[in-house]
């Protein structure tokens, strides 16, 4: 099984939540932390203002890359 790549995860990043409790939800990244097992943790914030913590694991971030 691949694991998205998380290092790459900043502030105002769009994801979708892959796994977890929060699955099928998308956002913006708003705040990034990797705590002292090297664990990330990152707030998502939902278009309707609504805020939630999940790991970085569980998301993959969205481009809008054309070509």
């Amino acid at each position: 099984m691949n694991t998205p790549v998380t290092e790459n995860l900043k502030d105002g990043d769009q994801c979708k939540v892959i796994g977890g409790t929060h699955a099928g939800k998308s956002g913006t990244v708003r705040d990034v932390n990797t705590s002292k097992t090297g664990h990330i943790t990152i707030t998502v914030e939902q278009k309707n203002g609504v805020r939630f913590k999940t790991l970085g694991r569980n998301v993959i971030v969205l481009t809008n890359e054309i070509g």
